[in-house]
């Protein structure tokens, strides 16, 4: 088998380890999926290596794709790393004033994109950005080169011993890639990944799968992010068909379609995916709606281990055959594990989809790291609900004195490009990586996150708050999509509530209340009471100083689109706190 030292080196290892197939990459197109063999895959590469060398590009110089994940991004991906060149992925949602920001701070050469709707967006700001020499997209876009002229370029223009030069200077410790990370605050940094960083971390993880070479893992999760890249990186290693959903509406009718054996996701679509079985459920008549609800009620108790004893296996193996089989068919009816990151997973969601023989793995990390610090494995004692697992064999954690996460290992970044001030806050003397997340390691030595650091506020009282310790207890209600908890230098804690409006409609409906708008139903005391008697039952597990006194209800849901959620669907809290000042002010009348 051969060694994969560089990212590219992916390439020559899927081919001599893996048998043929048509299926290595594959993306729907205008309802039909285009598929690539690796012959496909490395012919491809090697003429956008071909055709950029042609453009001019040197080794060192920094090439973007602003683009929605597919095929083209691995084959522009791997041709960018085989021309010497740095691929800097820029997330398709971001503001425009990011776009300028980090075309211009990369200093960026060519971009990649998908289509139209990026070209709109940054079309004006190209004449600001003289550095820029060719634009390319993936989809027909009025004005924009298509991809496959660079394709035409290269194989016109072939310079395989210039590639291979190329290729044999570079060294795993550097420079791969630099993804700038959204924030929550100030300009986008860019974090500057090595290939040994992101090679060390799908090599930790490798044996975690348990899908071989015939296997088929769905992607939807933006590749621009570390978390689903590293993953697809890893997808390759392992041989396993990469098939790209056709947007995050369409992953429910891919995974129908595709009968993947692995996915990767956010916990936000696992909440979405329960939701929608839970509103089907409520449809349902009858034995059958009693039947449906009985197992749910048992999935909600599932420990590991047949914990629960003799009498709740039998329980459990009358709710798979009746119930929990149809939420199988549903997911594709092949899934062996779900990957989950990027937030924290809700510990009824685990224990319910695994009741259902849907195994979900909780993992942590950051895009600094690699991005996996600890994740949850199928080893002895390798899975723990509510904790992100045991840290990976090949990393260091120790808790600092004031709780931070502090880790070393060959994952941790180069630093942030162009700001060693910054580089210098994040990775001290020693070495260790701040993580800014606050945790503990559980007597078992799984990692259980309890809150970020800076996020931490204090009361008037001096007593210090986790707010997302105290959200991601109050997410477990079924009422609640999105809050943000607030209290900074007042007496008490409190809250500004997106409701789940899907569910509410649904409670509305079993409780003959007329529904009208949003904005109507959250105004309505009957449902005011209702809220308070939610939150009043999750306020029982927090201590005195953490217990949500107040609260205020709000019409919007919170997306990435209106502003309130990161690319990586975290909260923006420093928007929310200036866009609900109004409704903030109110809590602590």
């Amino acid at each position: 088998m051969q060694d994969v030292t560089r990212l590219f080196d992916l390439l020559p290892h899927y081919l001599h380890s893996f048998k043929p197939k048509d299926d290595v990459l594959a993306g729907k197109d205008n309802g039909k999926w285009i598929k690539y063999s690796i012959t496909d895959y490395i012919a491809h590469a090697e003429n956008i290596s071909y055709g950029l060398l042609q453009l001019g590009i040197k080794p060192g110089d920094n090439i973007a794709t602003i683009s929605g994940s597919r095929p083209e991004w691995n084959l522009v991906d791997m041709g960018i790393q085989q021309a010497g060149a740095i691929h800097v992925p820029i997330y398709p949602t971001i503001s425009e004033s990011d776009y300028k920001y980090i075309l211009d701070h990369a200093g960026v050469k060519v971009i990649f994109i998908s289509g139209r709707e990026i070209y709109r967006k940054i079309e004006h700001l190209l004449t600001d950005l003289p550095g820029i020499i060719a634009v390319y997209a993936f989809k027909e876009t009025d004005g924009v080169k298509p991809l496959d002229e660079l394709i035409s370029l290269g194989r016109q223009n072939p310079q395989p011993e210039t590639v291979n030069e190329i290729k044999a200077g570079i060294k795993p410790s550097d420079l791969a890639t630099i993804i700038y990370t959204s924030g929550t605050t100030g300009n986008p940094k860019g974090v500057m990944l090595t290939h040994q960083n992101i090679i060390s971390n799908f090599k930790a993880v490798k044996d975690i799968p348990p899908v071989g070479e015939d296997g088929r893992a769905l992607s939807y999760l933006p590749l621009c992010h570390i978390y689903e890249r590293m993953l697809v990186y890893l997808y390759q290693y392992l041989g396993i068909s990469v098939y790209y959903a056709e947007s995050p509406v369409t992953v429910g009718d891919n995974l129908r379609e595709i009968q993947p054996d692995i996915f990767t996701t956010v916990p936000r679509l696992l909440e979405k995916v329960y939701e929608k079985i839970i509103n089907s459920g409520r449809k349902l008549k009858g034995i059958k709606k009693i039947i449906f609800f009985w197992a749910v009620n048992v999935g909600m108790h599932y420990e590991l281990n047949n914990a629960r004893g003799p009498y709740y296996t039998l329980k459990l193996k009358i709710a798979r055959k009746l119930v929990f089989s149809k939420w199988q068919e549903a997911l594709g009816g092949k899934l062996k594990v779900i990957v989950s990151g990027g937030a924290a997973l809700q510990p009824r969601l685990a224990h319910i989809f695994w009741a259902a023989g849907i195994p979900v793995l909780e993992g942590y990390g950051l895009t600094e790291t690699s991005p996996v610090i600890a994740v949850n494995n199928f080893d002895e004692n390798g899975v723990k609900f509510g904790t992100v697992g045991p840290v990976l064999k090949n990393t260091r954690v120790k808790i600092a004195e004031d709780h931070e996460i502090l880790c070393k290992g060959p994952g941790i970044m180069l630093g942030y490009y162009k700001e060693p001030e910054l580089t210098a806050e994040a990775i001290d003397s020693e070495g260790w990586f701040h993580t800014g997340d606050l945790g503990r390691i559980e007597t078992e030595g799984h990692l259980k996150i309890t809150g970020r650091k800076k996020e931490l506020f204090k009361t008037s009282f001096g007593k210090y708050v986790s707010p997302e310790m105290i959200e991601n207890n109050l997410k477990e209600s079924e009422f609640i999509d999105a809050l943000m908890v607030v209290g900074e230098n007042q007496k008490y804690a409190a809250a500004i509530v997106v409701p789940d409006f899907a569910h509410l409609r649904s409670w509305c409906q079993i409780k003959g209340i007329p529904y009208t708008s949003n904005k109507e139903m959250i105004e309505m005391e009957r449902i005011k009471k209702r809220f308070h008697k939610e939150i009043h039952k999750y306020n029982k597990h927090l201590g005195a100083t953490e217990q949500i006194k107040s609260f205020e209800l709000l019409p919007t849901e919170w997306t990435v689109d209106s502003g309130e959620l990161t690319a990586t669907l975290k909260l923006r809290r420093s928007l929310i706190n200036e866009r609900y000042k109004t409704e903030i002010e109110k809590l602590f009348e």
